[in-house]
């Protein structure tokens, strides 16, 4: 997906001069950055992790390069280095949904309770096997399944080369697929993205 009608890069560049202009790309953009960090942290520190995201984000908005990333890496990559230092209540989160298989995040997303007592019998394992994973790996991971980013966006993102986000996503794949012992799942399973070269 890239930067939305109105350009988002347009946007950044405005709020130089009017401040006020960069409320357009927090509407845009704060939906999405919010459901990935609820996702990686839970509801409590979605709101803040979120806030702090788009603070720091209106900070240095002059130092945005469009030429280098599009505005949803950047963003990404800015709530990436957020998560990391909540990193420890990430990896509690997944300890816990590992041991009680509740995950309240996930509950809000799954209507029958057929649905809901199979999801949370495959995220006991799915959840250990994330804790364990290197943050590094992690981030890699889950900015791909959860946040939809390509390959590209996610080396943009996390400021590291396209080889490494492909390595680090094979080694948590095969780290997940060993942990869990699943052939494929939504997290191990491979997307394939026009962008992305095979």
């Amino acid at each position: 997906m890239t930067d939305l009608a109105g350009g988002d890069a347009e946007l950044i560049a405005a709020s130089l001069e009017e401040p006020e202009r960069f409320a357009a790309l927090f509407d845009r953009h704060a939906p999405a950055i919010h459901q990935y960090v609820a996702r990686r942290l839970g509801r409590d520190a979605a709101d803040d992790v979120t806030a702090e995201t788009f603070l720091t984000a209106f900070r240095i908005r002059a130092r945005f390069d469009p030429a280098r990333a599009g505005v949803r890496p950047w963003l990404y990559g800015i709530a990436a280095k957020q998560i990391g230092r909540h990193r420890r209540e990430e990896v509690r989160a997944l300890k816990l949904l590992a041991r009680t298989g509740h995950d309240p995040v996930a509950d809000s997303w799954t209507d029958s309770a057929d649905d809901r007592l199979a999801a949370e019998a495959a995220a006991r394992p799915l959840a250990g096997a994330l804790a364990h994973l290197s943050a590094g790996d992690r981030h890699v991971l889950l900015l791909f399944a959860w946040a939809d980013l390509g390959y590209q966006e996610i080396a943009e993102a996390l400021d590291i080369p396209v080889g490494t986000v492909r390595s680090r996503l094979n080694r948590a794949r095969r780290k997940l697929r060993t942990a869990t012992g699943a052939a494929s799942g939504p997290l191990i399973e491979a997307r394939t993205h026009e962008s992305d070269p095979a």
